[in-house]
């Protein structure tokens, strides 16, 4: 019975989630996997999400750690016990949070790890040399992305209509379904351009109405003939993973993710505001964005050392 209202309650947490603050599905998904592995920690120790005590979470809290969990992983484990048990109490499950007091696991600031330019110029023009209309399909897809600084889950998700007409502008759904306008490169575009020519090719065949041998539609600007209808973020993944042997660049230091970080380093590395950058990657704070100040130190202590009339005077 315990184990029933276990499964009830996270789903209806699940469910607010989803409701109220517009979570993706990748979000729900890690929720429910963080929250059923703390269900499973509470039943091991007699107890489930109603009747756990601040002991019950400080005790699952070291599990994770003696079990070798990175701190940045134990602080996204707390976060979801404390939306979780936020909930229970809000909505009256419970009369208390035990999570309430539990202190976040102390973290290093971890920078994002991010490509050269030249690095990314050898992904690109391996991506341009690739043959065929799958070729045409990578370039447009790498050359968006690092134009961009968009989300992996935000370009495989791209809906049709926003890129049909040549535009100098994309409109993105982001978290929480928030929308951001961003501009497009002129590189972008011509590779849109060239990728929308052979797009259809793509669109799994129409058999409902007897053309088998005849395109149909989809409302995703990279679709694909999976579940989901459109390209997959895995088969990306494996894409540029791919793309990096051809190019002679690490695949371990290729991602979808670098390829943002990537975007955003090189910006404020050319002069780019955190403001302005805050705004194009969809960050809703702008201490998520200060990851990259790392950056903007860099380029300050370089125009300190050039332009700075102390900088290079002679001592003695």
């Amino acid at each position: 019975m315990a184990k029933a209202l276990t499964s009830s309650l996270i789903s209806a947490f699940l469910e607010m989630m989803a409701a109220e603050r517009g979570a993706s599905v990748h979000t729900l998904d890690a929720y429910r996997r963080d929250l059923e592995d703390y269900a499973s920690s509470l039943t091991a120790g007699k107890a489930d999400p109603v009747s756990a005590s601040d002991v019950d979470v400080r005790r699952y809290m070291s599990e994770l750690g003696s079990a070798g969990f990175a701190p940045r992983t134990q602080a996204r484990r707390l976060s979801a016990l404390r939306q979780f048990h936020k909930f229970l109490y809000s909505d009256g499950y419970r009369n208390d949070d035990p999570s309430s007091n539990i202190d976040s696991p102390q973290q290093g600031q971890t920078l994002p790890k991010f490509l050269s330019i030249e690095e990314i110029d050898r992904l690109i023009i391996a991506a341009t040399n690739h043959p065929g209309i799958k070729g045409k399909r990578l370039l447009a897809m790498v050359e968006l992305m690092y134009a961009t600084g968009m989300r992996v889950s935000e370009l495989v998700e791209l809906p049709f209509a926003a890129a049909a007409r040549d535009p100098q502008m994309l409109i993105v759904r982001g978290k929480g379904s928030k929308e951001r306008l961003v501009p497009l490169s002129d590189p972008a575009r011509d590779a849109l351009r060239d990728y929308l020519e052979v797009r259809d090719a793509f669109i799994p065949s129409d058999k409902s109405n007897g053309h088998a041998d005849r395109p149909g539609q989809s409302s995703y600007l990279f679709p694909s003939r999976g579940k989901t209808g459109h390209l997959t973020r895995q088969m990306f993944l494996k894409m540029i993973k791919d793309l990096a042997i051809e190019a002679g660049v690490p695949p371990s230091k290729v991602s979808p993710h670098v390829l943002r970080h990537s975007f955003a380093s090189h910006l404020l590395a050319n002069g780019a505001d955190l403001r302005s950058l805050q705004k194009m990657l969809g960050h809703s704070d702008i201490s998520t964005t200060q990851i990259y100040t790392h950056v903007l130190e860099s380029r300050l202590r370089g125009l300190v050392q050039e332009h700075h009339p102390l900088a290079t005077r002679a001592i003695g």
